[in-house]
């Protein structure tokens, strides 16, 4: 007799949560899967296994190679992906991310991206207190004297170093070797601080966005004074800001292997 299990669909609920799962497991890694080993890294049974890639494989969403009975993510599931990418703006994916960083924060948040040799704010939102950063969506700054221009410097694949470094306060960086200096240490703690350096008693922190290729394409910022963002405060606020870029990094379709480094815990300089 001809096993009815072999076309038999999976209903409800469940059903659509094991696949996902089949899915995810095998778009985290570069090899193709058999049902034996989707089973023991999904947790579910050969069986279940079988009639879910049946399904999935009638879709398009995964494909099987005849010669090796292995299983791979489909050209269906890829072309998914390539639209929502496509659709992906920056400012629309940050946009929340941004309004609740200034909540929990109080102070103004940015949305900044590296244009040649300088910052371009492509999105702000204003803080609670009447005192503050009063950034402007289309404005730019050199960005040696910037906490969102030390960490694009810093971790972007192709950017551009300053040839020129125009003071600005009295803590501006004023040579290629001090920029050096400071962006190895942007490098390894995975995010910048500006104190006193593009304005007098202005703060500034900033940890980088990264898409999907694992590209740093822009950097989420708090501003403020520094009489509310002393040492202390920002120790406090860089968790919070390092996890809100994090998951914007995330919607843009970082995995989490890129975005490991970036999400760390240490004290905050400067």
């Amino acid at each position: 007799m001809k096993p009815r299990s072999n076309t038999r669909p999976i209903s409800g609920t469940r059903s659509v949560l094991r696949a996902v799962s089949v899915l995810k497991t095998l778009g985290r890694s570069g090899s193709a899967y058999g049902i034996t080993e989707l089973g023991t890294a999904t947790g579910l049974s050969k069986a279940t296994v079988f009639r879910l890639l049946g399904a999935l494989e009638s879709e398009g969403m995964v494909a099987r190679d005849a010669s090796t009975g292995l299983y791979r993510l489909g050209p269906e599931l890829i072309a998914l992906g390539a639209s929502a990418l496509s659709t992906s703006d920056l400012r629309t994916v940050a946009r929340d991310e941004l309004v609740r960083i200034a909540e929990e924060s109080g102070e103004a948040a940015t949305l900044e991206i590296l244009s040649e040799r300088e910052i371009l704010v492509v999105d702000e939102v204003q803080g609670r207190f009447l005192f503050g950063a009063m950034p402007e969506i289309g404005r730019s700054w050199p960005a040696h004297a910037t906490s969102t221009g030390k960490v694009l410097l810093a971790l972007s694949a192709d950017a551009e170093s300053p040839s020129r470094f125009p003071k600005f306060a009295s803590r501006t960086i004023a040579s290629r070797a001090e920029l050096e200096r400071e962006l190895t240490r942007v490098r390894h703690q995975g995010f910048a601080v500006a104190v006193d350096e593009l304005e007098p008693g202005l703060v500034a922190i900033a940890a980088p966005i990264i898409n999907h290729l694992g590209l740093v394409v822009a950097a989420l910022s708090i501003n403020g004074p520094g009489t509310r963002l002393g040492p202390k405060r920002r120790r406090a606020l860089v968790p919070k800001l390092v996890r809100a870029a994090n998951r914007i990094s995330r919607r843009l379709g970082a995995s989490s292997a890129m975005i490991v480094t970036h999400d760390r815990r240490p004290g905050v300089a400067s």
